[in-house]
């Protein structure tokens, strides 16, 4: 695990710990290593798990499905983000989501409950982890309320507006790269994939947005000009 250091201490859940605590927590977790394939299953919806799962190298998504092949995705999680905190906290909670591995990744997967019964040495390192997994928590929230935001929004030019919107303001820069691709875009604001692509193209053709592939640049000036609010 010493080779992924540098991941795992830029990591929030590690924040504030020397090495040799954090290959100590490690240990204390019952930290495991697993390789998975692009579009291999990490967890699936239905299961349950006592770990949760920080990606090491490659990147994963977290999504919702239905019986018809429906697809919602939720976020995704590069190297140095966690996934399955929640559910590995509340001891007997079945996942509504499912973890896929969006290209070839490295996983850890931790025992969080290995964190929440009482530590026997009161050790000071074993405290900061719990202050910091509250802290993860909480920004799983704000991440979620993100979403929220955008899909609460009635019209799919809005709804890419807004998601735009905070993109640029999260990169403080009106041109900036998204995460996702068209396809991926358009199961995380929960639109159709093709009113998208239409709307896409109107907003270049009015000059609101220029753009390529997952690259945008909002036109600040026009949007003001024609006083268009979110």
């Amino acid at each position: 695990m010493k080779k992924y250091l540098p991941i795992l201490k830029n990591s929030p859940f590690f924040k504030g710990l020397t090495d040799n605590e954090i290959l100590s927590v490690l240990h204390c977790v019952e930290a495991v290593t697993v390789s998975k394939e692009k579009d291999s299953y990490i967890f699936r919806a239905a299961d349950s798990t006592q770990v949760m799962g920080l990606v090491l190298s490659g990147c994963v998504l977290i999504i919702q499905e239905d019986l018809w092949g429906h697809r919602n995705i939720l976020s995704k999680c590069h190297a140095g983000d966690f996934f399955g905190e929640p559910y590995a906290a509340s001891p007997g909670a079945v996942l509504n989501i499912s973890v896929v591995a969006d290209e070839d990744c490295e996983i850890v997967f931790l025992n969080i409950q290995k964190l929440l019964v009482t530590c026997p040495t009161a050790c000071e390192h074993h405290q900061k982890l719990i202050r910091n997994l509250v802290s993860v928590l909480a920004n799983k929230i704000l991440i979620l309320n993100d979403k929220i935001t955008h899909v609460g929004k009635r019209t799919t030019r809005d709804k890419l507006l807004s998601y735009l919107s905070a993109e640029s303001i999260r990169h403080s820069s009106l041109s900036f790269d998204i995460p996702f691709d068209r396809q991926q875009l358009a199961d995380y604001l929960c639109i159709d994939r093709a009113a998208m692509s239409t709307e896409i193209s109107k907003l270049q053709k009015e000059g609101f947005i220029k753009t390529n592939r997952n690259h945008f640049e909002l036109q600040l000036s026009i949007i003001k000009k024609k006083n268009y609010t979110i």
